[in-house]
């Protein structure tokens, strides 16, 4: 029965649902029933191929047309029969099981191979590998596209204002000049390290029985190689296998997982707040969309919703992400089933990061640089150019020169005049002091727009 989203419970498939549709195929009832099937069908198969399983003949082209067009042709329909069936089983991966024999239906090759169906399998073994693809196909065909896009878009403004002069603030105080386009340099090496982290990470699988020693396989095939033979269909799923498990895979590249996405997400947040941040000093606009509303009451506003909109969401992600990487490594003995339940959870977390990601981007895109209030502040913070008079009065071995710029510009204002008669009486060479004497808030930015261009 469809819902509407006005009824959704969850805003992820309710408000938000469009910003996570490429998540609902993986991440649904519907794609874990998806990968389980894949599982199983790949698992007859991959028995049937094997020679020295000799009870199970390899099966004809004609079977293996049925097998795949079982896995390929997977509908929603398909999975609607496989609820029908858990209906009467009470158990999800048996019905799995049931379906795939009703699809088989009854011929020649079909009684043996119904018979090798999930043969030595838990259903941990077909769970743990769909879960795998699960995040596996989420990081490589949704998320992975998102976090290149918001990169490329932060790359392309870091380029774009490469030059032009900022003010620094640390502590929320003045301090030596930057530029626009190497703060947002620095985000962008930033995400590059945590993004080539969770691409790189390996995901890990298990199929070898119901407490992790091929109990049942070898007690049936004593000959076979069975850590090989498991190994085999693992890693024709492009997972990595886990020989060493019970009943459970242990879930630690999970936690990797989670804790990679956690690191990613935190540099988001802390983006968010500093463009949030550059908003209200007025250094960036937005651009103001025909029937907007920035307040119910006061006309003039243009809040930077979005960033809030993306922080919000990233702490939500997190939140979930964090229980995912304690929890799920931590099992009772062989196996508890606290973790089937935290799992079926993995698309909330990861669909409020799409959220927060697409809400990232539709902010950057609305902002556009006010270049003369970043001007005016720069020009008239000519305090900042006492880090750079007594680092060259420390070179020409000029006593305490720390402690003498401290006492002319700590607490008070300070002028183009005020250090021009400073510089002017330094026993520096005249080269020199022509240098300082020429220099500007807005050219003391070191090599911050070669940064920012080269990044």
């Amino acid at each position: 029965m469809k819902v509407s989203t006005l009824k959704a419970l969850s805003p992820v498939d309710g408000r938000y649902a469009d910003k996570v549709k490429g998540l609902r195929d993986i991440f649904s009832e519907y794609g874990l029933i998806r990968f389980r099937i894949l599982v199983e069908v790949r698992w007859l198969q991959c028995l049937a191929d094997n020679d020295q399983i000799t009870e199970l003949a390899a099966t004809s082209s004609v079977m293996k047309d049925v097998l795949n067009h079982i896995v390929d042709d997977f509908s929603l329909d398909d999975a609607e029969r496989v609820k029908a069936i858990e209906a009467t089983t009470n158990h999800d991966v048996k019905a799995v099981e049931y379906f795939i024999r009703e699809r088989l239906g009854d011929g020649p090759e079909t009684s043996t191979l119904k018979d090798f169906l999930h043969f030595g399998c838990t259903s941990e073994d077909i769970n743990n590998l769909s879960y795998a693809l699960m995040l596996r196909t989420a990081r490589n065909d949704v998320v992975l596209p998102q976090m290149r896009e918001l990169r490329g878009k932060l790359k392309t403004m870091a380029h774009e204002h490469a030059a032009v002069p900022m003010l620094s603030r640390t502590h929320g105080q003045t301090a030596s000049p930057t530029t626009v386009g190497k703060e947002l340099a620095n985000v962008v090496a930033r995400l590059d390290r945590t993004q080539q982290q969770f691409r790189d990470l390996v995901i890990r699988g298990k199929f070898n029985g119901a407490v992790g020693n091929f109990n049942a396989h070898q007690i049936a095939y004593p000959d076979a190689d069975w850590p090989a033979i498991a190994g085999r269909l693992i890693e024709s799923l492009g997972i990595d296998p886990n020989p060493y498990t019970t009943q459970i895979e242990p879930h630690d590249w999970t936690a990797e997982y989670a804790h990679a996405l956690i690191r990613y997400n935190t540099i988001l947040i802390d983006l968010c707040r500093d463009i949030w941040g550059y908003i209200s000093l007025g250094y960036f606009t937005q651009k103001v969309a025909k029937g907007e509303v920035g307040s119910s009451t006061m006309p003039h506003k243009v809040n930077p919703i979005d960033f809030e909109n993306a922080e919000g969401n990233l702490g939500l992600a997190n939140a979930l992400l964090s229980h995912f990487a304690e929890k799920l490594p931590i099992s009772r003995w062989q196996r508890d089933l606290t973790d089937s339940t935290v799992q079926r959870n993995f698309g909330v977390a990861i669909g409020y990061l799409m959220i927060a990601m697409s809400s990232t981007i539709k902010g950057l895109g609305k902002l556009q640089l006010n270049e003369e209030k970043i001007r005016q502040d720069v020009e008239n913070a000519w305090e900042v150019l006492a880090e750079a008079v007594q680092t060259v009065m420390r070179r020409y071995g000029i006593p305490e020169p720390y402690e003498k710029l401290k006492d002319l510009t700590r607490g008070q204002a300070v002028s183009k005049e005020l250090l021009t008669e400073f510089i002017a009486s330094l026993a520096i060479p005249d080269d020199e002091k022509k240098r300082l004497l020429e220099l500007t808030p807005e050219r003391y930015l070191g090599l911050a727009a070669t940064l920012a261009a080269e990044i």
